[in-house]
């Protein structure tokens, strides 16, 4: 493992921290640079003489360095096989554990230090024999993206990297775009790929995805642009890596011992005998990438591999048929070979060699047939049939494969293949069954192994949509026995196409959740301004019909064009409808998704609200209630030491601090209402004989009690919108209290000009009252105005978290005005 490092020394299993230039680490404090070693080798590398090939791996978002313990482990391993005739040097940078991926303020500090960090390395080198000039990079989730963002500096020479491989990094987008950092720097780094990308031909780059069990980054993201001056990158996903065939998590990618296997395997061909370091040749380096990440044909890699075509001609058989031959293992594990004959015309035997059992059996299977007996076609039902409508097929032929191609299964949506498979073998003995979804426009491929007879039922997802210019059919492959007979049911998925949905589609929620609250809002104003009451449901007010029309024109090419014509900012939906990542009506239902939310929210929020006021009430005899003016000498010190810390310090944090007092404030009335109407009831039932006193006093009190139930319903709704916004603003905060011992300010801020808003808004309205508010000239647009920015909250804010904050804030500002016009 990769123990606590110690400057100067190391110990057997350790890392060894790499001294830093001072002006470097006075920069950076936060940040150090770590050499991987453990036993002896890190013994004789601890004056770092190092002989090696560099590699550097950058951890991801709250990623540790000592990630890097399974490269360099296994890397370790296969150098002492070789008798360290080659072997590596794995350097990991420790940036902290920042949580990069929600706070993006740090990526272009990060960006720089890994610069200066492959500098550094480079030097360690200077003196030796076979010296390097290029390091190659291997980066985990957002490190992969601080990788790739090294060629956007101005001082960074390309040519010091010449391979690139990153594991479950999402470079089209971010997951979560909670501040305008991380949009921007996402598209300074895309931008600069497509516009440099002839200069970027020599480095070599491999994109690694975690597939469906990846929660955290979805594959799309994953897959990097496809250039047509750039053809030395590579995306696959982990479950289509030969020798994995599994999908992964987020984190376990990092030590999934195939993919590791894979990846040293594949460092180790890249070698170059000659210089000793990874070969300059980027044809050679593509070719071994592809070799072990796409194809691998079960040997060796081989850079000229023998051609058999020096056997005298004897075609045997009929052109267009096909050699198929299928190894089955006990274990599960299988092999096909296949053989085109009309590629092969010089040939007059084809020889399959197996390898003696150890302690296992197995079974060859051979065949000859034309391919197109062997293929069929099955449609695809459509996306709105709900599972009551099926394709079938029944696969009546006694072949070792068949090809089931899926016609217009070209969009990013879920379907299900119930494949019900039956033996008939006279000898009794059952074969596993192998069934592979391929993916012919991107490495994608998925594999399921079913016992049989059985029914398998596999599930088939699409990681990116099929592109305009590719007209080919994903196929389902089925390797079998040929005793078997086989019925494909295809059906769609309702549960499964909401969870592709949600998939793609979940970092939108925070959206949809506040623009549900927010036409709440305004149908309340508009209660209050009609009846004096501040009183209205949720599910009165959210309606979808009030939203989606407008939504729902973006995508269409003739709204972009006179949108783009007006010179308009871009709007999400239109964006999302290019990446092919728009499903038919999920407008409407991440809006429903969105009121379901916001619902149970506000009924979790308001309980809560009641169990610690009535604990407050137990615990402490509130005063009597009394109107509380809106500005006082304290509060404008208040509001202005609470604008100097947001400042000089956090913008969240100051929006913290105003939430707990307005939390607290809340939960003082709803603690006061409570007593006075106990109080009023015990007074009503102890005079209940003096009805002149009642008559006298009833009415006063109910329109005092009337309006304190007014104003506790307007802050509880004011208090639930807010939450959002310090949820949204949270990642911010806690990267600042991580570093607090670094820098006391944080440094950039993404809410510090919103936060100042944001405190003196609610110093004020946590003092305010229905009364006040009601009699306002501004009400009736203050209740108009909550409708449009829900749309403008849609329409601009799916791709762009932090300017949900912005809406909630100008809404809440015509709610101040109105407590003084």
């Amino acid at each position: 493992s990769l123990g606590n490092p110690r400057v100067g020394g190391t110990c057997p299993s350790s890392g060894l921290k790499i001294k830093l230039p001072k002006k470097t680490a006075r920069r950076y404090p936060a940040y150090e640079l770590y050499l991987y070693g453990e036993g002896n080798y890190a013994e004789e590398n601890k004056n770092l003489l190092l002989t090696g090939i560099p590699v550097l791996f950058l951890p991801g978002n709250a990623g540790s360095y000592k990630q890097v313990r399974s490269l360099g482990s296994i890397a370790l391993r296969k150098a002492e096989d070789v008798d360290f005739k080659y072997h590596f040097n794995f350097f990991s940078v420790n940036f902290n554990e920042e949580l990069v991926a929600l706070y993006g303020g740090s990526l272009q500090r990060q960006t720089k230090f890994v610069h200066e960090c492959i500098k550094v390395i480079l030097k360690l080198y200077k003196d030796g024999d076979f010296a390097p000039s290029s390091v190659a990079i291997v980066g985990h989730s957002m490190g992969g993206l601080v990788a790739r963002a090294l060629l956007t500096l101005k001082n960074f020479k390309p040519e010091l990297i010449n391979l690139l491989i990153t594991q479950a990094t999402p470079h089209v987008a971010p997951v979560m775009p909670l501040d305008k950092y991380l949009t921007d720097f996402y598209t300074a780094v895309n931008n600069h790929w497509i516009l440099k990308a002839q200069d970027l031909r020599n480095l070599t780059t491999l994109s690694v995805a975690g597939g469906f069990r990846d929660y955290q980054v979805r594959s799309g993201l994953a897959f990097l642009p496809r250039l047509s001056q750039h053809d030395s990158a590579l995306s696959v996903v982990s479950s289509a890596v030969p020798r994995a065939w599994a999908s992964t998590d987020h984190l376990s990618i990092v030590w999934c011992k195939e993919l590791i296997l894979a990846t040293i395997r594949a460092f180790f061909d890249l070698i170059d005998e000659n210089t000793r370091q990874i070969t300059q040749d980027p044809k050679k380096r593509m070719s071994v990438l592809n070799h072990h990440f796409v194809r691998h044909p079960a040997k060796m890699y081989e850079e000229n591999p023998e051609a058999f075509t020096h056997l005298t001609a004897k075609d045997v058989f009929s052109n267009g048929f096909v050699a198929s031959f299928f190894l089955f293992l006990f274990s599960f594990l299988f092999k096909v070979v296949m053989l085109k004959l009309l590629d092969y015309p010089s040939l007059s035997h084809i020889v399959i060699q197996v390898p003696p059992a150890v302690g296992n059996k197995y079974t060859l299977g051979c065949e000859f047939f034309k391919e197109d007996s062997r293929t069929v076609q099955l449609p695809v039902t459509h996306l709105f049939s709900f599972g009551f409508s099926s394709s079938k097929i029944l696969l009546n032929s006694t072949g070792l494969l068949y090809n089931v191609q899926l016609q217009h299964f070209n969009q990013v949506r879920m379907l299900l293949k119930f494949l019900r498979s039956c033996n008939h073998s006279l000898s009794g003995e059952k074969k596993p069954s192998v069934y592979r979804l391929h993916i012919p426009w991107s490495y994608e491929d998925s594999i399921t192994v079913a016992k049989v007879p059985s029914l398998a039922e596999i599930s088939a997802k699409l990681h990116i949509a099929q592109p305009h210019s590719d007209s080919s059919l994903p196929e389902l492959n089925i390797y079998s026995s040929p005793d078997c007979q086989y019925e494909v049911i295809l059906k769609t998925s309702l549960l499964q196409v909401l969870g592709q949905i949600v998939r793609f589609h979940a970092g939108a929620f925070p959206v949809y959740i506040v623009s549900n609250i927010l036409l709440t809002y305004g149908g309340q104003l508009s209660t209050l301004r009609s009846t004096g009451n501040f009183s209205l449901e949720l599910v009165r007010t959210a309606k979808p019909y009030k939203v989606e029309p407008l939504i729902s024109i973006v995508v269409f090419n003739w709204f972009r064009e006179i949108w783009e014509s007006l010179s308009l900012p871009e709007v999400d939906a239109a964006v999302l409808s290019s990446q092919d990542a728009w499903f038919p009506l999920v407008s409407l239902i991440l809006f429903l998704f969105g009121t379901g939310i916001a619902y149970w929210s506000g009924v979790f929020f308001s309980t809560s609200l009641r169990l610690f006021s009535s604990l407050w009430l137990t615990l402490i005899r509130p005063p009597e209630l009394q109107k509380d003016k809106l500005i006082t000498p304290s509060r404008l010190c208040g509001m202005i030491s609470l604008a100097l810390v947001s400042w000089t310090t956090c913008g969240a944090f100051s929006v913290l601090i105003v939430y707990l007092q307005y939390l607290f404030k809340v939960l003082k009335g709803h603690s006061k209402e409570t007593s006075q109407n106990s109080s009023t009831h015990t007074v009503k039932a102890q005079s209940s004989g003096d009805s002149i006193s009642e008559a006298t006093q009833s009415p006063s009190n109910n329109k005092t009690s009337a309006e304190a139930v007014n104003s506790l319903k307007m802050h509880i709704t004011v208090l639930n919108l807010f939450t959002w916004i310090v949820l949204l603003n949270l990642p911010s905060l806690i990267y600042w209290l991580k570093n607090l011992r670094y820098n006391v300010r944080l440094d950039p801020d993404p809410c510090r000009s919103t936060a100042i808003i944001l405190v003196c808004i609610l110093e004020i309205l946590m003092n305010s009252n229905t009364s006040e508010v009601k009699s306002s000239k501004l009400l009736k647009i203050a209740a108009k105005v909550p409708l449009p920015l829900s749309v403008a909250m849609l329409a601009f804010g799916r791709m762009h978290l932090y300017r949900v904050p912005h809406f909630v804030t100008f809404s809440l500002l015509l709610h101040v005005l109105c407590c003084f016009v």
